[in-house]
């Protein structure tokens, strides 16, 4: 019989690395640990670890118990905090899942009044997820999926919050500053910066080069807005960013923004969360004051 106490074991084996620094996170011995994993093997009737060395190497079966244990023991620990929080009277941690690394400005402004209005809601703001955002979604890692770039499946909701438009962002003294677009030809002998998202999920890329048949000479990856932009206000690259964010920064550095192709680039930021919990009412407002923050 496969029970919760199996995928943990699994699950903290393959986190720690070695025996004897899972006992140590499951409060257990290293015998009583070892003499735990043979019991399992024993109750499933096969091997789930092979010996190589002194490590151990998970076998398919054991592979597919820790795809399992990944799914599922975060569902109950979420499960298990929020029974906990309603026993209490209290409402908990609203953990917000970016896949929109420009947006962090955009969520500051929403987080300040939301806190202001939820003093019983702590915020939590994540970027790196295990199965990706829908996957953190569904593995309850997340509470709302902030992206511009929404997977719709059963079982989620998206909400748009907000426009936008994509730039290229370029130093003033740049040869595109001043131009009323660019062309992805021309881009052919620029270095550009991006954060460091796949290359397929990067607009600039999938809805401009790409289509095109083109690709810049170099290409950089920056994770931090300011020193990507100090960056191109150095000359020493161009950056593909909403125009609201570049907007935000022309006063400060010395850039402009250009439109991609003669109809530029439209997005939307959309905020998705689980269909189930769309009536919790501190989650609820939450999306609401994202998509109009003035009147909530």
């Amino acid at each position: 019989m496969l029970d919760r106490s199996h995928l943990q074991i699994i699950r903290e084996v393959d986190r720690q690395g070695s025996l004897t620094a899972a006992s140590r996170v499951l409060f257990l011995t290293q015998p009583a640990l070892s003499h735990a994993i043979k019991k399992i093997e024993q109750q499933l009737g096969t091997r789930l670890w092979a010996k190589e060395g002194r490590n151990l190497r998970l076998t398919q079966a054991g592979q597919y118990l820790l795809g399992l244990a990944n799914r599922l023991l975060p569902q109950l620990e979420h499960a298990e905090v929020r029974m906990r929080q309603f026993a209490e009277g209290q409402r908990g941690t609203l953990r917000i899942g970016m896949e929109c690394h420009p947006c962090y400005q955009w969520l500051i402004k929403i987080v300040a009044p939301y806190l202001s209005a939820w003093p019983d809601v702590d915020v939590d703001v994540r970027q790196k997820f295990q199965f990706g955002g829908v996957g953190a979604l569904f593995g309850y890692e997340i509470d709302v999926l902030v992206t511009p770039d929404p997977l719709f499946k059963a079982g989620l909701r998206y909400e748009a919050v907000f426009d936008y438009e994509q730039v290229l962002v370029v130093s003033k003294q740049h040869r595109f500053a001043g131009s009323a677009f660019v062309t992805p030809k021309q881009m052919s002998g620029e270095t550009l910066i991006t954060y460091p998202v796949e290359i397929e999920r990067l607009d600039v890329y999938n809805q401009f080069l790409l289509p095109a048949g083109c690709s810049p000479k170099h290409h950089k990856v920056i994770e931090t807005t300011d020193i990507m932009l100090q960056m191109v206000a150095a000359g020493r690259g161009v950056a593909a960013l909403p125009r609201w964010l570049v907007d935000e920064y022309a006063g400060r550095a010395d850039i402009c923004a250009v439109r991609l192709g003669r109809n530029g680039i439209a997005k939307k930021i959309y905020l998705g969360v689980r269909e189930a919990d769309v009536e919790i009412d501190y989650l609820k407002s939450f999306v609401k004051m994202a998509r109009d923050p003035v009147s909530a």
